[in-house]
């Protein structure tokens, strides 16, 4: 598992490649500030072998944290990246692996029926209760995500270092808020017993939409909400202190809301979800950083401008590693020549906080709302 000192002796050792702030804290530790996102691709041998051949390219580079979900390219990519920790002479605990579970995942290529698959899989031999099934596809009642949790400690070989429950507003599309509340509190317990036994250090929310709609959007949840149930989840499994320390969500230049709409509360009224996020002490891991691929060509020239790099592809990192309060902004890399620009991006120096804000607010503003 990653740890303090092992990821301090990273940092030691590619600290002089990157600008400043490239690596940042998590916990005792230091994390690069760009991660590798595994989500995309078919799931195929050769997409394998890229992804293999990029996480071990990218741990060489200085990148020391690893993304990926039970769900993606059906369970490919978390063997990928076993493989690839079993094959990089990186100190482990130098190696930052996040996963996550709530959607239901395929076993190696999409079956002809996925429907039967479900059933014979997981509602048959009782792993899922038909009636906790959103959208037939995706679950985070406390036994199936314990029991996605085993399969992701098989897939991946290894210790898993932050463990998220996977959209969880997908349930909103058959239940209440408060049920989806009281299920994620059930589920917590249970991440809060398996950190006390060691099988994970740290777990938290992935997002899609929860965090940076509106409160009357039909996606919304609160984080201020979910960061009590967890505390109370703490308390019931009696760890003595909730393990509830991140959240992951979309943020890039077409997907800003994270910055800019106040959707959560606040003790003054309020607040976008990073600023919660700062004030709360929770670390802050971003996806879809380059649009999966979309900003890889075009940015909005008032942004292009100031941001710092050699292409489009590191101005669009740069800046979603350059909001108030991220840890990581995740890119996907499924080929190591993606490792090579991607990383790259670090090479430069991120925007302050006070030119990030006036591309939202103006120059007289101290503020990241709006």
């Amino acid at each position: 598992m990653a740890t303090g000192p092992a990821t301090w002796e990273y940092r030691d050792d590619h600290y002089e490649e990157f600008g400043r702030t490239y690596f940042r804290r998590y916990g005792d530790g230091l994390l690069s500030s760009i991660g590798l996102g595994t989500y995309l691709g078919e799931p195929t041998d050769d997409v394998d072998e890229g992804y293999e051949a990029a996480i071990l390219r990218a741990l060489k580079r200085g990148c020391n944290v690893l993304d990926t979900a039970i769900n993606y390219r059906c369970q490919r990519s978390e063997h990928v990246v076993g493989r690839a920790l079993e094959r990089t002479d990186i100190d482990r605990d130098a190696i930052f692996v996040a996963t996550k579970g709530g959607f239901v995942p395929f076993d190696g290529e999409r079956p002809d029926d996925p429907g039967e698959y479900v059933r014979e899989t997981y509602v048959e031999p009782g792993l899922v209760d038909r009636e906790d099934l959103a959208t037939g596809s995706h679950c985070i009642a406390p036994d199936y995500i314990e029991d996605q949790l085993d399969r992701s400690l098989e897939n991946l070989d290894t210790h898993v270092d932050l463990y998220y429950v996977h959209n969880p507003e997908t349930q909103l599309r058959d239940r209440s808020r408060e049920a989806v509340y009281d299920q994620l509190e059930a589920t917590f317990v249970r991440l809060e017993e398996r950190a006390a036994a060691g099988d994970l250090s740290h777990y938290g929310v992935a997002t899609w939409e929860a965090f940076r709609v509106p409160e009357d959007h039909p996606s919304y949840l609160s984080i201020g909400e979910i960061v009590e149930r967890a505390r109370a989840a703490a308390s019931e499994a009696g760890t003595g202190g909730t393990h509830f320390r991140a959240i992951q969500l979309p943020f890039n230049v077409a997907m800003a809301d994270a910055f800019t709409v106040a959707s959560q509360p606040g003790p003054d009224g309020p607040q976008s979800v990073l600023q919660f996020a700062t004030e709360a002490g929770l670390n802050v891991f971003t996806s879809a950083s380059i649009a999966q691929g979309k900003l890889t060509s075009d940015l909005p020239e008032d942004v292009a401008t100031i941001l710092e790099g050699d292409s489009p592809v590191q101005r669009a990192i740069n800046f979603a590693r350059s909001a108030p309060g991220v840890t990581t902004s995740l890119v996907g890399m499924s080929r190591p020549e993606h490792v090579e620009e991607n990383v790259d991006a670090g090479r430069f120096d991120p925007l302050g906080a006070s030119t990030f804000d006036e591309l939202f607010v103006g120059p007289d503003s101290d503020s990241g709302e709006s």
